[in-house]
């Protein structure tokens, strides 16, 4: 009788214990989607999933953690705000044609993100580490006045060490050097690099700090940026870290492909907003002097438009996310996206398929195999729903393909560090470059077909013809793809 008592309070104690954590899961999950997800792995899984969900869908001091950053984001944002209105009303009127189409955009990121359509701009495309890296070292070779890094991946290695170098050459030669890297995604520096910088003259500082790696439930919430800042008028952002497998060599077995972009002119003011915002919630606040946004209005660049996309667990929405979907819904002719890790959710998921639908040419671009199975599982779980409204899907063969862009019709392209996956659009701090250019769409589109020569594409009949077994699979990764 003691045994049959006993048992039956461990299971009530236990169905209590359910029930509380699946109310939690509902108050504090803002997705549906990820509510469902979590839900179905408490439920069914119920030790692995709970350990999963205060893992990784807690929001463990979230408020608390942004609110003096949101603070500190906003101070900075009133003392721009003037010169943001202006240089949008100023812009959109005087390049009507550059942004044809487009203007949904244009006026989302303003209004949303605060960011100003700029001109007086050069927009380089930079493909592949053995591409970026020399034109980086060349600008920071230059810089006059300050080096502004900040990195989600920064490896000691090849690469890593030659940057370290660099920087702190400068350093010693009265530069002003500060570098923000991710604690989580950069751990591996903090031993030896962090400290042969900081004895040289950099000031280094780490994002969000773990102070227990091996017990850290920070996968959420990582700075996924990559940005460079030079003087604040030369600047870089894209896909590509820190890291010797950026650079394709005789070294490194598998091809890695990705894509940066260099900027010059006003464009970088955005880059330079968001690196201090992240600088002041790392560190001491900087004072704010005009040498951060220097006046580059007379400059001979060229007339290249640029806004900035970002977002974080400190946003009011997710920017990255909207500024994707008003990319792909407006679409008249051509939309080629290229994610490495694709996990859409459904409002770009209905984005895509309503842009097929419409006659748009959409062709989509992911690895042939991604460097995470159950990630690769939930992809590969939206192909045949893209394919039946018409999208192409093309899986990339030569390596590894880790560029994160899309290029719409003829003068608009997308380029930075978001994923088109959930993580990037609501958890991680990310940042993508939007430029109204015929001349780097142009560039963007034939790099997209390049790539496509590499790639093998998926067909509808061969793609419902798999086994069950793949199917189920599949649909189980997809049904948790929103915590992946």
């Amino acid at each position: 009788m003691l045994h049959g008592y006993t048992g039956t309070v461990i299971i009530g104690a236990y169905l209590f214990i359910i029930v509380l954590i699946c109310i939690r899961v509902l108050l504090d999950t803002v997705h549906s989607e990820k509510t469902v997800a979590y839900l179905f792995l408490v439920i069914f899984f119920p030790v692995i999933g709970i350990i999963i969900y205060f893992t990784f869908g807690v929001n463990f001091h979230k408020r608390k953690l942004y609110k003096d950053k949101s603070k500190e984001n906003d101070k900075l944002l009133k003392s721009l705000k003037k010169w943001i209105d202006t240089e949008t009303y100023n812009n959109t009127e005087t390049y009507k044609e550059e942004i044809d189409g487009k203007e949904d955009l244009v006026a989302l990121l303003l209004n949303d993100n605060f960011s100003p359509l700029t001109n007086n701009n050069k927009v380089t495309l930079l493909n592949n580490g053995e591409n970026k890296f020399p034109d980086v070292f060349e600008a920071l070779e230059k810089a006059e006045q300050y080096i502004h890094i900040e990195y989600y991946i920064y490896e000691d290695d090849v690469i890593g060490n030659k940057l370290k170098d660099l920087l702190i050459k400068k350093a010693n030669e009265g530069i002003a050097v500060r570098v923000i890297f991710d604690d989580f995604g950069s751990h591996g520096i903090k031993k030896h690099l962090v400290k042969e910088l900081r004895k040289g003259g950099v000031e280094v500082h780490p994002f969000y700090e773990i102070k227990f790696f091996f017990f850290a439930d920070r996968y959420n919430y990582r700075n996924h940026r990559k940005i460079i800042i030079v003087d604040g008028k030369v600047g870089f952002t894209g896909g590509i870290n820190v890291s010797d497998k950026y650079v394709n060599s005789n070294k490194n077995k598998l091809y890695w492909r990705d894509t940066h972009i260099k900027i010059e002119g006003e464009g970088v003011y955005m880059l330079q907003y968001h690196f201090l915002c992240n600088w002041n919630f790392c560190c001491q606040p900087l004072k704010i002097t005009k040498d951060f946004f220097p006046d580059i209005s007379n400059s001979a660049h060229k007339k290249q438009l640029v806004q900035i996309a970002a977002s974080g667990p400190d946003s009011d929405r997710e920017s990255v996310m909207l500024s994707f979907f008003t990319a792909i819904v407006g679409a008249k002719k051509q939309v080629y996206i290229t994610s490495p890790y694709f996990i859409p959710g459904e409002t770009i998921m209905n984005a895509i398929i309503k842009a097929a639908l419409s006659g748009v040419d959409v062709r989509l671009l992911i690895p042939g195999k991604s460097d995470s199975n159950i990630v690769n599982y939930a992809s590969r779980a939206n192909y045949g729903e893209l394919l039946s409204a018409g999208v192409r899907v093309f899986m990339y063969k030569k390596g590894f393909v880790h560029a994160k862009t899309i290029a719409v019709d003829e003068n608009l392209s997308v380029v930075g560090s978001a994923n088109m996956d959930l993580r990037s659009f609501d958890l991680n701090f990310e940042l993508v470059a939007v430029v109204y250019n015929r001349k780097l769409n142009q560039d963007l589109r034939k790099s997209f077909l390049a790539d496509l020569e590499d790639s093998k594409e998926i067909f509808a009949k061969e793609w419902n013809n798999r086994s069950k077994l793949v199917l189920v699979g599949e649909a189980l990764a997809k049904l948790i793809s929103p915590v992946l």
